[in-house]
């Protein structure tokens, strides 16, 4: 069965990264990449704890000058370094991320964090063969962490390697099946390979919930609208968008509905490319 277009993959793996699933948000969490050392001063621990409060609430700019604080007092903390990473990296600033992950990278080879870090930034950068490749390290080095499961996942998606990406969010899934992340995540990987009907079957399982993140009612009503049940997708998309957003991604589902049709009966691929990997709806964004 020949996979989706790539424009849509585009899209929906879009949509993926900017849920969280890079941090490891829908997730729950899985271990804590950046503990505490006993050896810091207080002053500096009160910095750190302060900034990982402000960069979980989304305040990039106050964790910014709190994790720089830290790190001008101890130039070698891995804490400091990490969180300004993960600060400078939810705030798009991927090439300075990069460094600092480098460098607590050498300093804490056994860390997760860094290479966690350098991984998320392949991923965002679209080096994907690199991304792979980091990610399958740290998994292979720590077979429970759920996180670098999601990232290797999403990476072999986006690359069109659904199957293996299925293969390792179902293996993640059979050691943590509480983890939601894993199960968005496969919904949508089922819905990219052109099998809707499972991926909604696979998300029905966690929507209900009133813990279900956004994403997973999106992937749903993607699902739905490829499926062509687009009063079931307009439903679930209502709960979240406003009424133009809901009809500009009824009308996108329909248009992806109508090329796979127009492929099934020519037997081709739809014509892709850069312009249309932008034709996706602001909703989705």
């Amino acid at each position: 069965m020949k996979t989706l277009p790539a424009f849509l993959r585009s899209m929906a793996t879009a949509l993926a990264l900017t849920a969280g699933l890079l941090g490891g948000c829908a997730s729950g969490g899985g271990f804590d990449v950046r503990p505490l050392s006993s050896q810091q001063s207080t002053g500096n621990t009160t910095d750190l704890r302060l900034a990982e409060s402000a960069l979980s609430s989304g305040n990039t700019e106050l964790a910014g000058t709190l994790f720089e604080r830290a790190l001008t007092a101890s130039p070698k903390s891995i804490e400091a370094q990490i969180g300004l990473g993960d600060t400078l990296y939810q705030a798009g600033d991927l090439e300075r991320a990069r460094v600092l992950y480098t460098q607590a990278a050498r300093q804490a080879p056994a860390q997760p964090g860094p290479q966690l870090g350098l991984a998320r930034v392949a991923l965002r950068q679209r080096r994907l063969d690199d991304a792979v490749g980091l990610y399958r390290v740290l998994l292979d080095s720590q077979p429970e962490n759920t996180l670098a499961a999601e990232g290797l996942g999403t990476a072999l998606d986006l690359q069109g390697h659904h199957t293996q990406a299925q293969a390792v969010y179902r293996r993640a899934l059979q050691a943590h099946p509480e983890v939601q992340g894993l199960r968005v995540d496969l919904g949508l990987s089922l819905i990219l390979s052109n099998k809707p009907r499972e991926g909604a079957n696979v998300l029905l399982d966690i929507t209900g919930l009133s813990s279900a993140p956004l994403q997973a009612r999106q992937n749903l009503a993607l699902a739905y609208g490829l499926l062509g049940n687009a009063d079931a997708a307009k439903k679930i998309l209502l709960a979240d968008l406003p009424a133009s957003s809901v009809d500009d991604n009824l009308r996108f589902y329909e248009r992806v509905r109508a090329k796979l049709a127009a492929r099934t009966v020519d037997g081709g691929d739809t014509p892709t490319g850069a312009g249309a990997a932008q034709a996706r709806p602001g909703a989705a964004q």
